[in-house]
């Protein structure tokens, strides 16, 4: 099979911006001249093709071997103005030089210098113009990429940032997590044994989660209910009577993305600061309901609503930060006091 040849962007747009102005230039002299020619006509569109890619492409070639693209706007048009001069005379040199010849062939009864002198004046004109048009559109398609370029590596180094964020915050709070957790187990160990060890049954399921979901950044939400179904029967080993707990929820919902350890970090919190506070404890209901485009997840404790609660604690910290990076502010989460002994934290975020 034959290898298809392709040419890139740069000759493409070199010999179709060309042969276009060739074309015009041609078209223009026709017009003008009561004594075209169309075999020098031909002659001069190919010339004006040949010439002026010669000019620009030896122009882009010492640019780029001087790294003129890279520069700044200042020190860059310092250089283009000379550039664009010296661009200009070897195009009216070899436009005047085409026609000293077709006009005084074979006689030369006029010296090439004094022609040039006479008529040179329109053919350099025309040669900053052109020459200007060309340089300053290839370094503005120069800045354009480099733009571009700058952008993409912007956006990966703030991905990359995002990611690494989202790691160091796993990594606070898994130990933050299992450290309340073996402090519950130590508190069992000497009242009851055989709850104990049902606790350290329950904490190795947790460990294992967390050990095998510390790099997802979301899991389906019935494995995240899991994890809280087993977090709370952790805790009621503990509170004992103190402690229900109901969840409410959709079974078409068992599959949304969540956050992992969000619901549980929601539920630890209403535990530490609402049933451990609370004297006869209470119930802990989890209600999670699905709108248009998001999906509503609370939790409701009773106790009364403390400033410690809604911010100073580290596992809510790092729950906001994780949601600000994952979703860039759009999930929500907040903790209102419902009455005087009743605490509502509401948690919202994208279906995903």
């Amino acid at each position: 099979m034959k290898k298809q040849v392709r040419i890139s962007p740069y000759w493409l747009c070199q010999l179709s911006g060309w042969t276009v102005a060739a074309l015009h230039w041609e078209v223009e002299g026709f017009l003008r001249s009561p004594y075209f020619s169309y075999r020098l006509a031909i002659l001069n569109f190919a010339a004006d093709i040949v010439v002026n890619i010669l000019l620009t492409h030896a122009y882009r070639r010492f640019a780029l071997q001087h790294r003129w693209p890279a520069l700044p706007p200042r020190a860059l048009i310092l250089r283009i103005i000379p550039a664009v001069i010296l661009l200009s005379v070897c195009f009216t040199i070899t436009v005047s030089l085409r026609f000293y010849i077709e006009q005084h062939y074979p006689s030369f009864d006029l010296s090439y210098w004094t022609y040039l002198k006479d008529t040179g004046r329109q053919p350099f004109m025309t040669g900053i113009r052109t020459m200007a048009v060309w340089v300053l559109a290839w370094h503005m398609y120069h800045y354009a990429q480099r733009e571009i370029r700058t952008a993409q590596e912007n956006a990966r180094l703030q991905l990359l940032t995002r990611e690494i964020q989202l790691s160091n915050l796993s990594a606070q709070l898994n130990p933050h997590f299992f450290f309340n957790s073996l402090n519950n187990i130590k508190s069992l160990i000497l009242e009851d044994p055989v709850l104990a060890r049902r606790a350290i049954d329950l904490l190795s399921e947790l460990l294992r989660h967390a050990l095998y979901k510390q790099s997802d950044k979301l899991i389906p939400l019935h494995e995240e209910l899991q994890v809280v179904s087993d977090y709370l029967e952790l805790e009621k080993l503990r509170f004992e009577d103190r402690l229900e707990a109901d969840i409410r929820m959709d079974a078409p919902l068992s599959g949304v993305l969540v956050p992992p350890l969000s619901i549980q970090t929601m539920v630890e919190n209403a535990i530490k600061h609402g049933i451990n506070k609370t004297v006869d404890g209470g119930s802990i209901i989890i209600n999670i309901e699905k709108n248009a485009t998001t999906v509503r997840i609370t939790v409701q404790n009773p106790g009364r609503l403390e400033q410690s609660a809604t911010s100073n604690g580290l596992g809510i910290r790092n729950l906001q930060e994780r949601l600000q990076l994952q979703f860039h502010g759009q999930a929500s989460f907040h903790i209102t006091a419902l009455t005087d002994e009743k605490v509502l934290t509401v948690l919202t975020i994208p279906v995903i």
